[in-house]
């Protein structure tokens, strides 16, 4: 059975515009006003969330009625949460030196990118053969983990891909592999 899912990241939130590692931010009072769902979801068969307080309020923006999935969770910056990433490379430049080039590497005492990548690798493969439309909000390291696992890219390839606020990335699987598909711009334009 064909499956197909969209993932949206959050809106944007402060951690995001000052390139923080995010604690549990609400989302920004313009974020609330804009997010509105993309016009090519007008039908869906399934919606989950992260419990990110942003994520939340992105779904309820965007007028869906989701399920709280906490494999949806974003990465555990632990001791990094709430900080800028600028601030932690000046005080501790080996550790974020480390966290770039080793994705199974915790300086901060919380959660590995390979764990992560792992986290939505079996998500993902969960829904294989779920018939219909599923749309996910989430954030951004889940949603790059997401398109390394569809198109078999290397862990290493995290730090390639870029997912801003409410961008839509859309996967398709056939039962046997996901793709990953481009979104149309008309997709992106609201009702």
């Amino acid at each position: 059975m064909p499956t197909r899912i969209t993932l949206i990241c959050h809106g944007s939130t402060s951690a995001t515009r000052s390139a923080a590692f995010p604690l549990d931010e609400p989302l920004e009072t313009q974020a609330r006003t804009t997010a509105r769902r993309p016009a090519g979801l007008h039908r869906i068969d399934q919606c989950w969330t992260s419990p990110a307080l942003c994520a939340r309020q992105t779904a309820a923006a965007m007028s869906f009625e989701p399920v709280t999935d906490p494999d949806l969770r974003d990465c555990d910056y632990g001791r990094w949460a709430g900080r800028r990433l600028r601030d932690v490379e000046v005080q501790e430049p080996d550790n974020v030196a480390a966290w770039l080039s080793d994705v199974n590497a915790v300086p901060h005492g919380g959660e590995s990118i390979a764990n992560v990548l792992q986290r939505i690798a079996v998500w993902l493969d969960r829904r294989v053969g779920e018939s219909g439309h599923g749309v996910a909000i989430t954030h951004s390291a889940l949603i790059r983990g997401a398109i390394l696992h569809a198109i078999g890219a290397t862990p290493q390839s995290f730090w390639h891909i870029d997912v801003g606020p409410l961008t839509m990335t859309e996967l398709r699987s056939d039962g046997a592999r996901w793709r990953w598909r481009a979104v149309r711009a008309d997709d992106l334009r609201s009702k």
